[in-house]
């Protein structure tokens, strides 16, 4: 098994500096998670993007869509904000052969109390095991790309409906 990891910033690799949460999209911090978890899985990590995904643009998900389609690996993780989540996922369907797992924290993974290790696990269970497409898996969950929401209120994803 191939594992490809694409990084896109995000809160799960946010670094806060001080109580007024000034904070700056930090270095990626998948591959010293999985480290640290002694995974043992080949993967390879790479950074396309050092940015929160309220700020993304189309030309963003175009340049995350092109690491896609660049690599041979046919299983994708994306880390990636939770805000744009749904929007990038939505820019990559279409491609064939790949199984395209998003996922990211609703707290930084520098946090004790972080939600990212969780869904980073989530996200390696459901691309070793889904069918070629693009997912996204958040709060214990694994959803169809195009049948998911993020509820800002309740700070969770949801199916659509």
């Amino acid at each position: 098994m191939k594992l490809h990891i694409i990084t896109t910033g995000g809160t799960i690799d946010k670094i806060y500096f001080d109580a007024k949460s000034d904070y700056q999209v930090g270095e990626p911090v998948i591959g010293e998670l999985l480290h640290k978890m002694d995974v043992g899985l080949k993967y390879s990590v790479e950074s396309a993007l050092r940015k929160d995904s309220l700020d993304m643009d189309d030309a963003d998900r175009a340049a995350i869509r092109e690491c896609v389609l660049a690599t041979d690996a046919p299983l994708i993780l994306i880390t990636h904000g939770t805000d744009g989540m749904v929007a990038t996922a939505a820019a990559l369907t279409g491609i064939a052969e790949k199984c395209i797992v998003l996922t990211g924290a609703l707290q930084p993974a520098a946090f004790a109390q972080t939600d990212a290790i969780f869904n980073i696990g989530c996200a390696i269970g459901a691309v070793q095991s889904k069918p070629a497409g693009v997912y996204i898996a958040m709060n214990g969950q694994v959803f169809d790309a195009d049948k998911v929401v993020k509820n800002v209120a309740e700070n969770r994803f949801e199916v659509v409906g």
